[in-house]
């Protein structure tokens, strides 16, 4: 890495470990319903939108309850947004008048928007009109956002209460969690987005005339409100095809540190919200430093592997046997207004949560430098992870690396005070595994098929790397494409549509009957023999239980795609 490299790490690091405490507490206060200002300020509207659903905020659920109304609130997005995309072209605020989009894309996107995946088949600016693009994908990243959360807390509660049935009310705990945290901040990024020059209007697309006197159209509309959200809510569905690389979503470098800083402050900030909500803020610091030492070495593989550049391009009269590497690092797929150090961080952000908007093409990077962004999703949304997402899921390793202590001294395992046994541990299985089984299945399945390789533009390893990452993105609800691919055909939207739908919703539905479990216990006393859970060597457990149950399951792929990339690359210089 460059030192200017080392700068921008360190200095973007920092900015966010400032907000990790006060936006946690904050979070903390919202989400148990405590009298602070924001609350004082919106219990009007809050009642209101009660009074109009018919919910009472004091009513408690079962965690049944909670998976149910939570699974039919997300049905009903899938089919508000499928219709608004079948019927688009005869409904308002469509001024360039396009046409119905197809069942399967349809099918494909309203699965993706809500399950906070945001993977785009489709060129966004030249297939849906503003409504579709405002009541149909900001609004499911803003209420997708808010269901991860919610699991989060629900999860939290269950270790945080004893001998109890339930784990709140979901329409309160989403309610809040849009009314109070997404909105405010997406309005005041949204706010800062324009000032940098991204787009926010209703106007219809504009014809210019270019240098060369040729006819060029550009995109217009409400750009900017989705920007925010996409961000905030980890979603990553751009408003243009190009995504964060386009100039009118993301124009200046000081809108890309904007962009990758809403990436990353929820995630962090759940951390502490979780150790504050557990009576131990340790508890939360010591999760949020497993994620760190995850999270940094992997930016700087990244950085450094781009920096580097391709092996076999060399300095122009420099002997390629050398070793000389490519002069100024990889620039391919990237934009000069960013450059690699901004590019190749952005990759580690968005892919490090569940966001998968892009700066640049992933399909251009060194096979190292694609191999972390693929990596970080394959350890299964923990590294920060989603909106919510990355702070269960990581929980959910930290019991089973503490069963596996236990197993190794001869004790039952215990964390925060409560037992994890057989049920914790079966539902834990579940909630890892089927990320890897159905992106292992699904990717076998594309390359196994007709239709599944005659999307890739790649033979070989780079292939296989396009259709394992296409699998992996949606398996752990990312969004980003590695490129290369062609994935809007029936097979693809399908294949990728049930593979994010059960990548999301199976292990949620696993995480609610834990925290169930949890809460029903009774908290245990603190003993001699009681493992403690915010020291270094958890730290080190919860790193190695990642890296071993989670990680590992990947290897042999890995080593058909960006591995066996990378070795043939250097034995191309002997």
């Amino acid at each position: 890495m460059t030192p200017v490299s080392i700068v921008l790490v360190a200095v973007f690091f920092l900015l966010l470990l400032v907000t990790v405490k006060p936006f946690g507490f904050y979070m903390a206060h919202v989400m148990e319903g405590r009298p602070i200002w924001p609350l004082r300020v919106g219990a009007r509207f809050e009642a209101f939108v009660y009074r109009l659903c018919g919910i009472d905020p004091d009513a408690q659920m079962s965690w049944r309850q909670y998976a149910v109304a939570l699974l039919i609130f997300n049905t009903l997005g899938v089919l508000c947004l499928y219709a608004l995309q079948r019927f688009q072209a005869w409904l308002p605020l469509n001024p360039q008048q396009f046409a119905n989009v197809s069942p399967d894309s349809s099918f494909n996107t309203a699965i993706s928007f809500v399950t906070n995946t945001n993977w785009q088949g489709y060129s966004g600016e030249s297939t849906l009109g503003y409504l579709a693009q405002m009541a149909g994908l900001a609004v499911q990243n803003f209420l997708s956002a808010a269901s991860g959360i919610v699991v989060a807390i629900a999860l939290i509660r269950g270790f945080a209460r004893h001998s109890a049935g339930t784990i709140g009310n979901v329409w309160t705990d989403l309610t809040r969690s849009t009314l109070y945290i997404l909105l405010p901040l997406a309005l005041l990024l949204a706010l800062l987005l324009v000032g940098q020059g991204v787009v926010q209007n209703f106007s219809g697309y504009k014809d210019v005339s270019t240098i060369e006197t040729q006819k060029q159209t550009l995109p217009m509309g409400p750009m900017a409100s989705q920007e925010s959200i996409k961000e905030l809510g980890t979603n990553g569905g751009g408003f243009a095809n190009a995504n964060s690389s386009h100039p009118f979503e993301n124009p200046t470098a000081l809108s890309n540190l904007f962009e990758m800083f809403a990436m990353l402050l929820i995630p962090m900030g759940l951390t502490y919200t979780f150790g504050r909500l557990v009576g131990d803020t340790r508890q939360g610091w010591a999760v949020f430093a497993a994620m760190t030492l995850l999270f940094l070495p992997l930016v700087g593989l990244g950085v450094h592997s781009e920096q580097q550049g391709n092996p076999l391009i060399s300095k122009l009269g420099v002997d390629q046997a050398a070793g000389a590497l490519q002069p100024g690092g990889n620039m391919e797929g990237k934009e000069s207004r960013f450059g690699i150090g901004s590019s190749a961080l952005f990759a580690s952000v968005t892919t490090a949560t569940s966001t998968g908007a892009v700066n640049s093409t992933h399909d251009s990077y060194t096979p190292l430098g694609g191999f972390v962004p693929l990596f970080q999703m394959q350890l299964g949304e923990v590294v920060f992870g989603g909106v919510g997402t990355g702070l269960y899921s990581m929980l959910i390793f930290a019991m089973v690396g503490v069963f596996i202590a236990g197993l190794m001294i001869g004790r039952t395992p215990e964390y925060l005070g409560k037992k994890i046994e057989a049920f914790e541990i079966k539902m834990s299985s579940i909630a890892i595994l089927v990320m890897p089984f159905i992106v292992l299945a699904g990717t076998a399945l594309a390359v196994s098929v007709a239709a599944g390789k005659a999307g890739v533009a790649n033979p070989g390893a780079h292939g296989f790397s396009e259709i394992l990452y296409a699998f992996s993105s949606a398996g752990n609800n990312n969004g980003s494409a590695f490129g290369g691919i062609s994935a809007n055909t029936p097979f693809y939207n399908i294949a990728l549509g049930l593979t994010m739908w059960f990548g999301r919703f199976w292990p949620i539905v696993a995480v609610l009957a834990i925290a169930g479990s949890l809460a029903a216990k009774k908290r245990v006393p603190v003993t001699a023999g009681t493992m403690l859970t915010h020291g270094p060597t958890f730290v080190v457990l919860l790193i190695g239980t990642v890296l071993l149950v989670g990680a590992l399951t990947f290897v042999p792929a890995l080593a058909l795609g960006p591995i066996v990339e990378h070795l043939t690359l250097a034995g191309c210089l002997k």
